[in-house]
Order: structure tokens, then C-alpha cells, then sequence
């Protein structure tokens, strides 16, 4: 990422792509490295399989010697018949072990042990074969060191295979965040430029509507000075948005009183409601405050009120409540709803997914970017909160977002 890059997106969200790159190194680095243990312990498992299959034909065949002299380098036999009892010389003390000799004997049948004698460990098999007991040891070093060799060799390949993993995993995991830390540069960039160009052009429409208020009627001044506070509404909107945009700091939050806010967009809207012959309700709690920015607020609250006008038949509910710890501000139409399962996509930017009535009809009508919705989310999560969407208990669509209230409300 370069320096310029990293200008613009600021600290936070430079340090959330490298956690980002963090948990996809650790990811990768986690399934290679489990990966590598499941292969490695299927090897092992394989090899230990066999070198007990081979233990065992290996005690199976020096059975077979009628003579303890007889047996192959690293096997001793004891062979105990009516006569008396034989065993190779050079046999590891302890060997043979009369007590599982006289078990066999008296009881027949096959007993394999694994025991230390003389300091060493043997695989011991005992067993009744025509009229005589036969007790084989056979050392298990070479079996032991064989794994032993094998588990060396898969650590030590392990270990730089699994660095080597984790390496690339980093250098892979950097080149996907790229275009993602370029994109949020672009949207800086995009907010920012478009924020300062339109400043100009408010300032100048407010400085000539309040000129042409000065001799207009009194009436007319009432229009205007609406349409004044509509300017100023825009103009700290595209505050909120060139403060959003600037990686140097956040926006000051301060104490909002939500009701006040939702009042204010239900008055902006009130022309726009009337001209559709639509009813908008407003019920619930004023004292709930917030901690926030007032303007970001009201770019939700009234991206929520213009969404749940554009999509409503006859009215539109807006409330406001305080529970427990958090301000809950609710915004129901009557409209089609949400379709099924558009619970995620309905906050990504340029998802229209529900019709407004008069499109569903004529097909025509104001077009919707699918944009509301998702600054909605954004301006939310800024304030640490979070939007739900549902249905309304008469039916239609419900949104609620949910935000943290004051510590000493």
C-alpha cells in the first residue's frame, strides 16, 4: 500500500486491512498447518501399521524353530516341553517370563505383550503349539527408531513448509486487500471532492434565497425561509460527509435528542408526504438522547422516512422509544415488505429490491439507486449501532436501528 494511499484511507481503516490480512495469514496458516497433521499422521499411522504387521509375522516365523539356537539376530526363544525348558543364549534378563509360560501352558492359547527386559524393549509373544510352550522376544529398537527417524523428518520439513505457508499466505493475503484499500481510497476521494464542490454552490443559493427574501411578501418569506434551512440542512450534511471522509479525525459527537431530529424530518418531508396523499405518524418518546453527530443523524432518520415514503400505499409510521440501554427508532409503511431473505443484500449499495407502489403499477416512477439503505447502515455503525429490517405489525415494511443511549440518560 503506498504512502498516498494510506493518506487517505487514515488509521483505522489502514490498521483494519492489516487485521483483515492478519486473519487470512492466520486462516491459511491454520488449515496448511492441519493439513500438514492429518497427512503427516495418516504416514505415520501407515508405517507403524506396518512395522506392526511385519512385528508380528516376524514372532510368528521364529515360532516355527524347533531349536532356540536357531532363532535370527535380535530374537530369542524359550521353548518349554516335557523335557524341560530351552533358551538362546544371550538372553536378556528376565527372558523368559515364566509366569506368562506357565499361564499358556496351563491354559493354552496366545499371549503378545510388550515388555522392557534388560533395559530394552521386546514385542513377547507366548503360545501352545503341539505339545510344547513357545515365547518369542524380538527387540523393537529398529521399529522404535524407524518412527522415531520418520517423525523427525516430517518436523523438520513441517516446520519451514508451514513458515513458507505462512509467507505466502501474508504476500497473498496483501495483494486481495490491495484493490479493497484502492476502492475505499477511490470512495474517500469521491465523498471528499464531491462534498467541497457542492459547498460552493449551497452557499451561494442560501446568500440569494435570503437576498430575494428581503423583498419578497410575507408569505413568500415563510417559503424561503424553509427553503434556507433546507440549504443549511444540506450544507452540514456535506460536513457530516467531508468529516467522514477525512482520515485525520473523527466528527465531535455530542448529546442529540433523537426526537428532536425525527421531528425535523417528518417536517421536511411533510410537502412531499402531502403531494402522494400519504399519512406520516409520528408516536413514541422526544427525551431520548444519543451521543452523535446531528447531521449524520438526520441523514439517517430522513433517508429512513424518504425510503419508507417511496415504497408506502397510504401511511407511514415513525417512532422513537427508549429501552434499556439503547434509543430505538422505528420507521414502518405499509408498502409490499421486504421480499424473503433480503435481509443482508437490502444494505449493500445499489440493491433495489422492493418496488415503490406506483412502479410495481406503471413500471415508471422517481428511479431508486438502492443507496439509502446502505449510508442508513454506515451512519449507524458509526455511532455504534446497528438496522434491522422486518414486518410491520400491519404489514409492510419495518426498519429499526438501534443506538446507544446516553450513559447518565
Amino acid at each position: 500500500m503506498t504512502r498516498a494511499k494510506a493518506r487517505l484511507l487514515g488509521n483505522r481503516e489502514v490498521s483494519g486491512l492489516r487485521r483483515a490480512a492478519r486473519r487470512l495469514t492466520i486462516a491459511f496458516t491454520a488449515l496448511i498447518s492441519g493439513l500438514f497433521v492429518v497427512i503427516g499422521g495418516v504416514v505415520v499411522g501407515i508405517v507403524a501399521f506396518s512395522a506392526n504387521e511385519a512385528q508380528v509375522q516376524a514372532l510368528q516365523y521364529a515360532a516355527r524353530f524347533d531349536s532356540a539356537e536357531d532363532a535370527p539376530p535380535g530374537t530369542y526363544l524359550a521353548i518349554q516341553t516335557s523335557t524341560g525348558l530351552v533358551v538362546s543364549d544371550r538372553a536378556p534378563s528376565g527372558f523368559p517370563v515364566t509366569s506368562i509360560l506357565q499361564e499358556v501352558a496351563a491354559s493354552g492359547g496366545v499371549i503378545e505383550k510388550t515388555l522392557t527386559l534388560g533395559g530394552e524393549r521386546f514385542a513377547v509373544r507366548t503360545a501352545a503349539d503341539s505339545g510344547r510352550v513357545v515365547q518369542v522376544a524380538l527387540s523393537t529398537r529398529e521399529k522404535d527408531e524407524a518412527l522415531t527417524r520418520l517423525l523427525f523428518a516430517l518436523l523438520f520439513a513441517g516446520v519451514p513448509g508451514i513458515g513458507l505457508a505462512a509467507l505466502t499466505a501474508w504476500w497473498m493475503s496483501g495483494r486481495a486487500m490491495r484493490p479493497m484499500a484502492e476502492a475505499l481510497a477511490l470512495q474517500r476521494r469521491f465523498v471528499a471532492d464531491a462534498g467541497h464542490e457542492l459547498r460552493t454552490p449551497l452557499t451561494l443559493l442560501s446568500t440569494r434565497v435570503q437576498l430575494l427574501a428581503r423583498t419578497a411578501s410575507p408569505e413568500q418569506r415563510t417559503n424561503l425561509g424553509e427553503v434556507v434551512g433546507d440549504a443549511k440542512a444540506l450544507t452540514a450534511i456535506l460536513d457530516d460527509l467531508l468529516v467522514a471522509a477525512d482520515p485525520r479525525q473523527d466528527a465531535n459527537h455530542a448529546p442529540v435528542a433523537l426526537g428532536e431530529i425525527v421531528d425535523e424530518a417528518v417536517r421536511s418531508v411533510a410537502a412531499a408526504a402531502e403531494a402522494r396523499d400519504l399519512v406520516v405518524d409520528r408516536v413514541g418518546d422526544d427525551d431520548v438522547t444519543v451521543l452523535g453527530t446531528r447531521a449524520a443523524l438526520y441523514r439517517l432518520t430522513l433517508a429512513l422516512v424518504s425510503n419508507a415514503l417511496d415504497h408506502a400505499r397510504t401511511r407511514v409510521r415513525v417512532s422513537v422509544a427508549a429501552l434499556g440501554k439503547e434509543a430505538v427508532l422505528e420507521v414502518a409503511d405499509d408498502g409490499a415488505g421486504f421480499p424473503p431473505g433480503s435481509a443482508e443484500r437490502v444494505f449493500e449499495r445499489f440493491a433495489s429490491l422492493r418496488a415503490a407502489p406506483q412502479q410495481a403499477q406503471t413500471g415508471e416512477g422517481r428511479r431508486h439507486y438502492g443507496l439509502g439503505l446502505a449510508l442508513v447502515d454506515e451512519v449507524a455503525a458509526r455511532h455504534g449501532g446497528r438496522v434491522e429490517i422486518g414486518e410491520a405489525p400491519e404489514g409492510g415494511g419495518l426498519i429499526t436501528v438501534h443506538l446507544p443511549r446516553m450513559a447518565n440518560e
